[in-house]
């Protein structure tokens, strides 16, 4: 189930970010090259490279949400100890998941609308439904990661590979780090 999860959450992801990001510098290659040499512009390009860097950014947010590397003002709650961090680590958790549902719900009620109405982009002529559900599913996609991965944003701890991920049955990294400096300094005494 992990490995499912995973292949969705991160190679997906993945692939579709490089995907969409290659067919970006295409456009606006070819936008580009249109305009200057033979002037005559992609009109609806600059629509187009909008749209694609939104669902880069939704998309994107899902693979940083499995990886636990949102940008946090942790300043000082990596410096708690026990049981103080757990409390912190909850109650972020708790505020990630209620934000998203804040988020979910209000997305759902707009592209709703959007669908209902049948608008379309000014002037790509899409459905305009369709370029504001990347917020939608931005946000599910990243509740559904917390939801899979609770037990990981309960603990601070994603593992080595990201670098940022702490566990928080060890010792906050300053005071692990004024032992290291205050024992070289006494002799190890």
């Amino acid at each position: 189930m992990h490995s499912v999860l995973k292949f969705l959450c991160v190679s997906v992801p993945r692939f579709a970010l490089g995907t969409m990001i290659s067919i970006g510098v295409v456009i606006n290659v070819a936008n580009v090259a249109g305009r200057y040499l033979f002037n005559s512009p992609i009109i609806w390009a600059e629509e187009i490279l909008v749209f694609i860097m939104i669902g880069c950014v939704f998309l994107g947010a899902i693979l940083v949400t499995w990886e636990g590397q949102h940008i946090r003002m942790d300043m000082l709650s990596v410096r708690l100890g026990r049981p103080w961090r757990s409390i912190v680590l909850a109650l972020d958790t708790l505020v990630f998941v209620l934000v998203c549902l804040f988020v979910i719900y209000h997305s759902w009620h707009f592209v709703q609308l959007l669908y209902e109405t049948g608008q379309s982009t000014v002037v790509a002529r899409l459905p305009a439904w369709l370029m504001h559900g990347a917020i939608l599913a931005g946000f599910t996609g990243m509740l559904l990661v917390v939801f899979a991965r609770v037990r990981n944003y309960l603990t601070g701890d994603f593992g080595p590979q990201h670098g940022l991920g702490m566990v928080i049955d060890e010792e906050p990294a300053a005071a692990q780090t004024a032992e290291k400096i205050s024992a070289s300094t006494t002799g190890g005494a």
